[in-house]
């Protein structure tokens, strides 16, 4: 079977309201996709920042999938929370990016958003706190729903991955063929460094 490593970091968010926060993670396949290795999922330490500073998590991703078909292309999903003083957390935005679908080195910016929610909704919200949550969490990655909420944009969550891909080719699994499964832009490829020659 052909294999995927995925390997990198949540670097940090930038944009959000609040510069005390966490992060929840999360990544998902479809059933042709088997993980061998790591983690599904985690969430990061509180980091509080200068205002207008990025918040720091540089907290690892490492898994490890075969797969026996490119149906369900794996995918990132992310909840941004804020803690106050008083340890009480609440939403600040959701989002998600699929894996990209080529091997090599990747800083990839997730736009987060959260729900309007009704009138009543956000005054509460606004007076009291507590901004309108989803109550299925799949909605953030499955598209079926996704477009009849009514969403703010929030901030920015950062990533830093490097993509592995084994035995793809031998499978007859070209990268046109996965990009065409996972049908959603490139991002941008770090460019590799140049080798320094010594003298």
């Amino acid at each position: 079977m052909a294999e995927l490593h995925v390997v990198g970091q949540v670097v940090g968010g930038s944009g959000f309201p609040s510069q005390n926060l966490f992060c929840k993670w999360g990544i998902v396949a479809g059933r042709s996709w088997e993980l061998l290795e790591g983690m599904e999922q985690g969430q990061t330490q509180v980091d509080s920042a200068p205002d207008g500073d990025m918040v720091v998590w540089s907290h690892p991703l490492d898994v490890h999938y075969s797969c026996k078909g490119l149906t369900g292309w794996p995918k990132l999903h992310f909840q941004v929370w804020s803690q106050d003083v008083h340890g009480r957390n609440d939403i600040c935005g959701y989002g998600f990016c699929h894996v990209p679908t080529s091997p090599g080195m990747y800083e990839l910016d997730c736009p987060t958003w959260i729900p309007e929610g009704s009138v009543g909704e956000r005054i509460a919200a606004f007076f009291l706190g507590g901004a309108p949550r989803l109550k299925l969490e799949e909605v953030i990655h499955n598209p079926g729903d996704r477009f009849r909420l009514q969403t703010d944009t929030t901030g920015t969550v950062h990533l830093q991955i490097g993509v592995l891909m084994k035995d793809f080719e031998m499978h007859h699994v070209r990268n046109e063929q996965a990009a065409a499964a996972c049908s959603v832009w490139q991002p941008r490829k770090v460019p590799q460094q140049r080798q320094l020659e010594l003298a």
